[in-house]
């Protein structure tokens, strides 16, 4: 690594104690991919790419927290991107459809009756805990049907509990994903 680059790269607080953070040369990595891909205009890194992200945890890595919140930067600034390239390639009434229509999508399931709005897994295993995420979910309905206040960070930084016979992971984190795309595209 060149003198210019390690002035360039970004430091995180590191994590103290026994709590564990993201490990660092992985953070590292990615940014710099992130960045490349960012400054060359580049499509092989997308903000669905930057939102899905994931590092191993571990002793004195960096704060989760810091890293987090500077993913959410860096995801803003790939949607912005890929709003105005898709604006002027197909036009903002073919955007705005785009956006409303999974808007449309993810309301219609989140409308389901509490309990019943994702698939469960069996009695065995380990879901996302069911009350919290109807209660998330309601948030999310009314935001979207009424405006009621929700950020972006807000709907980034959920985490559910655990329960067995709770609801799909994957399920619930694809409609946060899609919510998330939504509030992007509409900043």
């Amino acid at each position: 690594m060149t003198t210019s680059e390690a002035q360039s790269r970004v430091s995180f607080p590191e994590a103290r104690g026994r709590e564990k953070g993201y490990e660092k040369g992985a953070v590292d990595e990615f940014l710099d991919r992130a960045r490349a891909s960012f400054e060359a205009g580049a499509d092989d890194l997308t903000s669905a790419d930057v939102r899905r992200v994931a590092f191993p945890l571990v002793r004195h890595g960096y704060t989760i927290a810091s890293v987090d919140a500077a993913l959410g930067r860096i995801e803003d600034a790939f949607a912005a991107r890929e709003r105005t390239t898709a604006m002027s390639r197909a036009g903002a009434r073919e955007w705005v459809g785009h956006t409303r229509e999974t808007a449309q999508t993810v309301l219609d399931r989140l409308s389901r009756p509490r309990r019943q709005r994702f698939d469960t897994v069996s009695a065995l295993r380990y879901g996302y805990r069911i009350d919290e995420v109807d209660l998330v979910s309601d948030k999310i309905a009314r935001y979207l049907e009424t405006g009621d206040a929700l950020t972006v960070e807000q709907v980034r930084s959920v985490a559910f509990r655990m329960q067995r016979g709770g609801y799909r992971e994957v399920q619930v984190d694809a409609v946060l994903d899609a919510v998330v795309e939504v509030m992007l595209a509409v900043r």
